[in-house]
């Protein structure tokens, strides 16, 4: 028995994956990993008995060589005496429907197939060829996009299809290398068909294969994937016990304060309960939703999310609301004064200075500083209206305020009702909430400051 053949044989006997005599489905694409996994799993099962189908989803990517990956395929499951079954989908055509990469949309439709041919063979287990490099890639390709913990864990040995969570993958190669992989397909000559997608640096997947690991392999850490596991090994197990606590305190009819558990276990509590109402999960809305209790964050243009003091997420519907033409003048006469717009007083101050002796001040609530000159004496106070824009502090030019709300998560009934200044000369300068204007902030030639206050009745 080969070197490959009984690690496969011992992990799976190990992990328990498969019962003696059970039926499975082995998903094959006709590249070295799927097709070595397949002949593995043909060996180990005369003693297993396990009854084995074959499945192969053709994604139309490539033409003539996605259908010559599908006859490899099925020739090899009628020499091996296994049935065979296939299916296919323009994964171009639906990634552009669908505005995603090909990448989401081809795992998308190819698990859509899998699991309705598992469930057409009465097939509760489906196993797939990832192996250990595959690991080590995600572990990059997900700390490159700004993954947590329980994402760089990458891959688990087992989990439930995205598709149906009563259909169960099993990776058996996951700790095996490509390097091991390939030395079984050349003594075993197993054929096998390469994608030239592999080699296309414009994957960003592929430029980390290509490129990263072998300059961090050879410049950095040599044993890069010896260590990049067992911290994926490492983090998985973290990740584990931080989600089994915040399940725990979710299951607890009197639970502790939410404001008393450690932060990741709050960020885990949040990122639960989004997730079990179907709604997205990212980094910046947790934080949102957790660090001020009751404050709604739009998650779309009619659906608003927040959590109550005790860590329950509020889930309502915003609705629609609409423009406003309301607007008044204001004047800027004297050192001081005072006015009203939309239910809010704003209280303004001018004062003098040597020009260059003015410093940017440190940021205050409802508070900014601009240059008086810059602003004018006569403003007008509106709410935001079609085809506004702005430019905020940093950015190097105007963009449209819709943009800036929408970046900004502001609910869509809240942008109705935000209040804009704009100059005599219809600049926008300032806008309720967001960072003052790039044009009229504090510079070395400002000689005239005007301290800017609003409080909301």
């Amino acid at each position: 028995m080969s070197d490959l053949l009984e690690r496969a044989r011992k992990s799976i006997l190990s992990r328990r994956f498969f019962r003696r005599g059970q039926s499975i489905l082995v998903a094959v694409s006709g590249g070295l990993d799927s097709m070595v996994l397949l002949h593995l799993l043909a060996r180990l099962s005369h003693n297993n008995h396990w009854r084995l189908t074959v499945a192969h989803f053709n994604h139309q990517l490539r033409g003539r060589s996605s259908d010559a990956d599908e006859r490899l395929v099925r020739r090899t499951a009628d020499k091996l005496g296994l049935p065979f079954i296939s299916g296919g989908a323009n994964v171009r055509e639906h990634a552009a429907k669908r505005g995603i990469s090909l990448e989401m949309a081809a795992r998308k439709l190819r698990h859509g197939f899998l699991a309705r041919a598992a469930l057409k063979r009465n097939v509760r287990t489906i196993a797939l060829a990832h192996h250990a490099d595959d690991q080590i890639e995600l572990f990059f390709l997900r700390l490159l996009r700004g993954a947590g913990g329980e994402g760089l864990a990458g891959m688990k040995w087992q989990n439930p299809s995205p598709e149906n969570p009563k259909i169960i993958l099993v990776r058996p190669l996951l700790d095996q290398s490509k390097a091991a992989l390939e030395l079984f397909a050349r003594s075993e000559k197993i054929p096998f068909r390469e994608d030239a997608t592999n080699a296309q640096l414009d994957i960003l997947r592929n430029r980390i294969r290509h490129e990263l690991l072998p300059l961090v392999t050879k410049k950095y850490q040599p044993a890069l994937g010896r260590v990049i596991l067992r911290q994926m090994s490492i983090l998985g197990a973290e990740a584990d016990f931080v989600t089994g606590a915040a399940q725990a305190w979710l299951a607890q009819k009197r639970r502790p304060p939410f404001q008393t558990l450690a932060l990741a276990l709050q960020r885990r509590c949040l990122q639960l309960q989004l997730a079990e109402k179907g709604l997205p999960v990212s980094f910046d809305l947790i934080e949102q939703i957790r660090s001020i209790a009751n404050r709604a964050v739009a998650v779309s243009d009619n659906v608003a999310v927040s959590r109550d003091p005790a860590g329950r997420i509020q889930v309502r519907q915003t609705g629609q609301a609409g423009f406003s033409n309301r607007q008044i003048m204001m004047h800027l006469r004297g050192r001081a004064g005072e006015g009203s717009f939309a239910n809010t007083r704003m209280i303004w101050e001018v004062e003098n200075a040597p020009s260059g002796t003015f410093r940017a001040p440190k940021r205050q609530v409802n508070c900014e500083f601009f240059d008086a000159d810059k602003v004018g004496k006569d403003l007008i106070l509106r709410h935001w209206r079609p085809g506004d824009r702005f430019q905020p502090i940093g950015m190097k030019s105007p963009v449209k305020l819709q943009d800036l709300f929408i970046n900004q998560k502001i609910l869509r009934s809240r942008r109705y009702r935000l209040i804009v200044g704009q100059t005599g000369a219809g600049e926008v300068f300032w806008v309720e909430g967001l960072r003052m204007a790039e044009r009229f902030k504090l510079d070395k030639n400002t000689t005239r400051r005007l301290k800017w206050r609003w409080k909301r009745l």
